[in-house]
């Protein structure tokens, strides 16, 4: 008999180990945090090391969030931030017999009767679901992505544990408050968990890139979707970890960044939508150097007065406007900005928006320190510690990360493009108004439900 792994949490007893992990891990943060407070000296870097390893065994809300925080500056201390940037997609599977199950609740007893072959062996797995190959009847090669169990009723017990983390490292460092960060989190998590919303995003995606021949999204089978099962074009390629390690010309690097730019800024600049997780499993590269998005679960989308205010951000930097700069961070949702906290906030400004600014060809961070983003984040929080701290907007998160995670691939791509060239094509013809009407349009096409809030 198959022995069952230990994502089943359908019992009393799998949520019982599951709690007493999550808690176990972040007890564990908690203890050495206060600790450093009080004086005790904290080995940070061997105890991140040892977080990382309990939370990849999780998988699930608790391990995805920690993916998340691991991108946003400050939230946590630089040594947990580190390890869990570092947090795999690819941990261990559900075992057949467990599959066959998930498989039966979703589409029946008869679920096999629906194709004609079904990989026993998972594709791909990740932190809230596993992706299984399959053949139609008719022939058609599709994809299978299967949420693992119950993710939804353990949303709310992973994230108290990290609620409880991120409010007891804030009283100990008060640089940045994380309310809004945390409420957004939870918003987006339980989001991504809704397949059938997923299935709505790449309707729309479709709809957004339709005339970006550089992008492709895959086709879903509706009739074998539901709301924790997605059935998909499968894509033939190879993952960009791949394409970089076996060797690209400079000509192959800047197309893929050039296509990963359009990919994601298309969206958000005609339409208000960001796909808020570029993380590198996400896409594939196909035989015809076309880039395949297969991950439509972290989705934010904004009104066009939002938009706007990114635009004027990068304008204000670029011409020293701190009129403009002031109106930009108040669209963005910041209050009660002061001039000082303003200054310091236009410090990360100016490192994210250099590459956009500057009328040249040149890599997406052009100077010789690797820890340039690093030393500006640090000089950054000191200057916020001094100020009185800042509570960043929700709608703020989603954006930043993209920016950052996206800056990661261009670095590891090594491509030079002439970025402001890309910006300023991407924004000729901005008009709040029109995105709006664009929105409202292939929303209501694409059946996107209304976003949580």
């Amino acid at each position: 008999m198959e022995k069952d792994d230990n994502l089943d949490k359908t019992s009393l007893l799998g949520g019982m180990r599951r709690m007493i992990k999550s808690t176990t891990a972040v007890g564990g943060i908690a203890a050495r945090l206060a600790g450093q407070k009080m004086g005790i000296s904290v080995n940070k870097s061997a105890h991140a090391e040892e977080l990382k390893n309990i939370l990849g065994g999780l998988k699930g809300p608790m391990m995805k969030v920690a993916q998340l925080l691991s991108t946003i500056p400050n939230v946590l201390p630089d040594e947990y931030a580190d390890e869990l940037a570092h947090l795999q997609s690819n941990a261990p599977p559900m075992g057949w017999s467990f599959v066959r199950r998930r498989m039966k609740a979703e589409l029946g007893a008869n679920w096999e009767s629906h194709f004609a072959s079904f990989s026993q062996e998972a594709s791909a797995a990740a932190s809230l679901g596993q992706v299984h190959k399959a053949t139609l009847p008719d022939g058609r090669q599709v994809a299978c992505k299967l949420q693992y169990p119950d993710m939804v009723s353990t949303v709310e017990s992973d994230l108290k544990q990290l609620r409880l983390l991120i409010a007891l490292y804030h009283r100990l460092d008060n640089a940045i408050k994380q309310d809004e960060v945390y409420k957004e989190l939870v918003t987006r998590l339980q989001e991504e968990l809704d397949y059938k919303r997923e299935a709505a995003n790449m309707r729309l995606f479709s709809l957004m890139l339709e005339k970006n021949k550089r992008t492709i999204v895959p086709n879903m089978v509706e009739d074998l979707s539901t709301s924790r099962l997605l059935t998909m074009d499968w894509i033939e390629g190879k993952g960009l970890r791949q394409m970089i390690e076996s060797g690209l010309d400079q000509a192959h690097r800047n197309d893929i960044a050039r296509s990963l730019f359009c990919s994601w800024y298309i969206p958000f600049y005609q339409y208000g939508v960001i796909h808020g997780d570029p993380h590198m499993g996400n896409f594939l590269i196909n035989a015809d150097n076309h880039l395949c998005l297969l991950d439509f679960g972290s989705i934010r989308i904004f009104k066009g007065k939002f938009v706007k205010g990114v635009i004027d951000l990068c304008k204000a930097i670029e011409t020293h406007d701190d009129e403009l700069a002031h109106h930009a961070y108040t669209a963005w949702g910041f209050k009660d900005i002061s001039k000082d906290t303003m200054d310091i906030l236009n410090e990360w400004a100016r490192f994210l928006y250099a590459p956009l600014t500057q009328d040249k060809e040149r890599s997406i961070q052009d100077d010789s320190d690797p820890d340039l983003g690093r030393k500006i984040a640090a000089k950054v929080h000191k200057g916020l510690q001094q100020t009185g701290g800042i509570t960043p907007p929700r709608e703020f998160v989603l954006v930043d990360r993209s920016a950052i995670g996206l800056g990661s691939l261009f670095t590891r791509l090594d491509a030079k493009l002439n970025w402001h060239h890309l910006f300023q094509e991407m924004i000729a013809n901005f008009d709040t108004d029109e995105l709006d009407k664009n929105q409202a349009k292939a929303m209501k096409a694409a059946k996107v439900p209304t976003p949580l809030e």
